[in-house]
């Protein structure tokens, strides 16, 4: 068994005790009144370019990410890259589309895409799909930042059977659940500020050091074995992984910012300008993300998975231990508590947000729409407030008692259910053509086609999709989601032709589209 390393784990506490105090002091940054959902779940959408940058960016690149990618690099190779166009692809996507979103939802008051599609739309149950969706699709994400946790305390030497294996990750749930009941969204935002520049420094120091330790990147590069390398060349009548990689960046970029954590640190700018200099400003972190990814191949060269003090970080936790390994074995025992302070805290500034943002959801457009139509502002918060505990005590209990490869099978299955959202939510933004019940078949259609081509495809995110003697390897995201469009479009036309006289429901004007 691996040794506890005290430095390390005394550097990582010190750390994770200050961004908790930091976390309980953000109640009185920027005060507000926290009775009032708009204040508690969106930080009085006073936050200006650079706090939203932090924000975003912590939202976005969360500790599995900096576990993830690296870990797919070292066990699977070129593909990992593909997460570098897609935070790429993204950001003109941003610029375009949510500076729409933010007016909009301003001038109306909405929290919440689903309270966005129940006034453009006027559906209370396209506007259910679209939060249940919402949901669904954040739980094992919240589940996979603990994940993240584990890792970084295993790491540090901490095990045992038992309550005490999972004690850390008990403490760093009442933590986490602690200061998101108190502060809101200006906890996680204040605290990205902090992770993020830790998460900067680990990656520079990283990517300076390692390759100087291990005798340069022709060498490193010389150590991966080719296939790793390069993407496999299709084979005849097939896409192949070249088909796959390009599905998976664009069709994961479309989903992203519909993740409700997305949304609400995007709503919680102060205005749409800040969001459009954000969308300039974020490719920052896709920069980081490349180096980051280079982790996976620095490990192989370094030959982590077949040192014995490693051996059992990796029986545990598989690829995900290669990022850890790799520090531990490249960096001083006090630097390896900041790299894995910026993982810990790197889990903590998201789960926080999805938490916010799931418990928004339900508030708003379950509980609000369906069980207490007239609550008052401190009731509508307080709900807000029990429900974001619960849903972070529901990841925690998943975490301990269910595998986490489902947690991981979950995550991808997200993906293909949150873009199913787009038509109403994205487009949604630019025309109120698309009839209602219509975006809400095609919803239903979608998700079930992308759940049955995931479970086909052993709950892996891309599925060879077969025309003729074509094959066509992508993510089922992507197809589905065209899917998803064609049918809306087609039923668009025949109930609108079948209702000569359709009724406008939309609360929203053109004007209000834009600042």
């Amino acid at each position: 068994m691996q040794e506890v390393n005290w430095v390390a784990l005394t550097i990582f506490v010190l750390l994770f005790a200050f961004i908790t105090w930091l976390g309980f002091a953000a109640a009185r940054w920027r005060r507000g009144d926290l009775d009032l959902l708009h204040e508690w779940g969106l930080g009085g959408r006073r936050f200006g370019t650079l706090i939203t940058w932090f924000l975003v960016g912590g939202d976005l690149y969360t500790a599995y990410t900096f576990i993830a990618v690296p870990a797919l690099a070292f066990g699977a190779g070129a593909v990992a890259f593909f997460a570098v166009p897609y935070t790429i692809v993204i950001y003109p996507i941003l610029f375009l589309v949510f500076p729409r979103l933010w007016n909009v939802c301003h001038k109306h008051g909405y929290i919440t895409a689903g309270d966005f599609v129940r006034g453009r739309f006027g559906n209370r149950w396209l506007a259910l799909a679209v939060t249940i969706t919402g949901i669904v699709a954040t739980m094992p994400y919240i589940a996979l930042q603990l994940v993240g946790i584990q890792v970084v305390v295993g790491a540090l030497g901490i095990s045992g059977t038992g309550l005490a294996a999972d004690l850390p990750l008990i403490i760093a749930f009442i933590v986490l659940a602690a200061f998101t009941y108190s502060s809101g969204l200006r906890a996680p935002a204040s605290i990205a500020i902090v992770k993020d520049i830790l998460i900067y420094i680990t990656a520079f120091a990283a990517v300076i050091v390692i390759p100087g330790e291990l005798g340069g990147f022709g060498k490193i590069f010389a150590a991966v074995p080719a296939q790793k390398v390069l993407l496999a060349v299709p084979g005849a009548n097939t896409t192949g992984a070249y088909g796959a990689y390009a599905t998976l960046a664009l069709g994961s970029a479309l989903a992203l910012f519909l993740y409700p954590h997305s949304l609400t640190g995007i709503l919680s700018a102060s205005s749409g300008h800040a969001i459009r200099r954000n969308a300039a400003l974020l490719p920052g972190y896709s920069f980081v993300l490349g180096l980051l990814a280079l982790l996976g191949f620095f490990a192989i060269a370094a030959g982590v998975a077949h040192l014995p003090e490693y051996a059992d970080g990796f029986k545990h936790f598989g690829n995900n231990f290669a990022v850890p390994a790799l520090l531990l074995h490249s960096f001083p025992s006090w630097f390896v508590g900041v790299a894995f302070a910026a993982i810990g805290i790197g889990a903590l500034v998201p789960a926080a947000i999805m938490s916010i943002a799931a418990a928004n959801l339900y508030t708003r457009n379950i509980h609000r729409e369906f069980i207490n139509k007239n609550p008052t502002d401190r009731q509508e918060a307080q709900m807000a407030k029990w429900v974001s505990l619960i849903v972070k005590l529901g990841a925690l209990i998943f975490i301990l008692f269910v595998p986490t490869q489902y947690a991981i099978q979950l995550q991808l299955l997200g993906g293909i259910w949150i873009i199913q959202t787009m038509p109403a939510v994205m487009l949604g933004a630019y025309t109120r053509w698309f009839n209602d019940w219509a975006l809400l078949i095609g919803w239903a259609v979608g998700t079930f086609a992308g759940t049955a081509m995931a479970v086909a495809a052993h709950l892996t995110p891309t599925y060879a999709l077969t025309i003729g003697a074509y094959k066509f390897p992508g993510y089922a995201a992507l197809y589905t989601v065209i899917l998803n469009l064609v049918v809306t479009v087609v039923l668009t036309l025949v109930f609108n032709a079948m209702s000569a006289r359709r009724v406008a429901l939309d609360e929203t004007v053109a004007a209000d589209y834009h600042a």
